[in-house]
């Protein structure tokens, strides 16, 4: 916990349709007005090769957040923020105007159907670790033990690079 019962939490955010950066810093900037949200810092934009079907390369970053809202309060937030820029759900990693997951929540290890936490993929996903590693180095992953910075040295960083 941190002051006002905020939680530290990260996001990952993603974006390949459309113009991904601008939306990114929309995002963020929407994110930001939100009451019960706290921006603390951001990474950089990375380009990333993207995983599942043949699709544009995705624009990728973290933010670390301090929050109030509860785990799925939160969800419901990013999910709603994700519609307004116009995400369509129609197939498993396919492309997307905008993609916000929570990846950590504070020391909480949830696992429900619509939400887990720590994000489930997060230790092997090089576009998640590099932004969050630039961020937040020395964040323990609540479910390994391990510092962002641990977890990075183990997973395949090519195909991910900063673009500003």
């Amino acid at each position: 916990m941190t002051k006002n019962n905020s939680i530290l939490t990260v996001i990952a955010l993603g974006s390949n349709l459309g113009n991904s950066q601008e939306t990114l810093k929309l995002a963020l900037e929407t994110i930001a007005n939100i009451e019960g949200i706290t921006i603390k810092k951001y990474s950089s934009f990375y380009q990333t090769a993207p995983i599942g079907p043949e699709q544009p390369d995705y624009i990728n970053a973290c933010a670390l957040l301090e929050t109030t809202l509860e785990p799925n309060q939160l969800l419901q937030t990013l999910q709603n923020i994700e519609n307004k820029f116009g995400r369509v759900r129609q197939e498993r990693w396919g492309a997307r105007t905008l993609d916000l997951d929570i990846i950590i929540y504070g020391d909480l290890i949830l696992n429900e159907p619509d939400l887990i936490i720590p994000h489930l993929l997060m230790n092997e996903r090089a576009f998640v670790l590099i932004p969050l590693a630039e961020i937040a180095p020395d964040l323990i992953e609540p479910k390994s033990g391990l510092t962002i910075n641990q977890l990075l040295a183990k997973v395949d960083q090519t195909g991910v690079k900063l673009i500003n």
